[in-house]
């Protein structure tokens, strides 16, 4: 309900923004902002490249934390879970999906990895532009989705005077959830 409000609402512009919090093999955590491109019963879904810093990192630890914030609305959703590879068939099926362009970009650019130069960068993408011309570009095996099944939901929303509602879920081992009030 409350990803449909935000979606609805004229005020948040990108409500499927989503900031990903893993750890590293450096031991630190690390955050960045992803899409969610779906959510189901089961969980949350986003794409990336599996050989990028964040994908190595999911594949090394599990253990995540997702996070929605809305601040017009002054609502925030922080949940976390354990992260696993979706099915390669509904990977392909997403990735058909894509225009051309992130397509060819996610064949170009190795995420993550260090670049001589900008150029370098471009003169990848027209090499793969130049070896799918006029052919469907398939997708890459080092690239596809993950889904973050939640183990704990927070609900946020702001108050006057720092009086915040929190609302935790915890999954429990009978797949029933503990409400508690924070």
């Amino acid at each position: 309900t409350w990803f449909i409000n935000a979606d609805n609402s004229d005020t948040v512009e990108e409500t499927n923004a989503m900031t990903i919090a893993t750890i590293g093999d450096d031991g630190f955590p690390k955050s960045r902002v992803v899409l969610l491109k779906k959510y189901t019963w089961e969980g949350f879904i986003f794409y990336t490249n599996y050989d990028s810093e964040k994908g190595k990192a999911i594949q090394n630890n599990p253990n995540v934390c997702l996070s929605f914030f809305w601040p017009a609305l002054e609502q925030q959703i922080i949940i976390k879970g354990i992260a696993e590879k979706i099915a390669e068939n509904l990977s392909d099926g997403y990735f058909d999906s894509r225009p051309d362009g992130s397509k060819l970009g996610a064949w170009a650019s190795n995420q993550s990895s260090v670049v001589s130069s900008r150029t370098a960068l471009d003169e990848s993408l027209k090499m793969f532009e130049k070896k799918f011309e006029n052919s469907e570009i398939p997708r890459p095996q080092h690239w596809g989705g993950f889904i973050i099944k939640p183990v704990s939901i927070e609900f946020w929303q702001g108050r006057p005077n720092r009086m915040h509602d929190r609302i935790r879920y915890t999954l429990l081992e009978d797949f029933s959830w503990k409400i508690e009030r924070l």
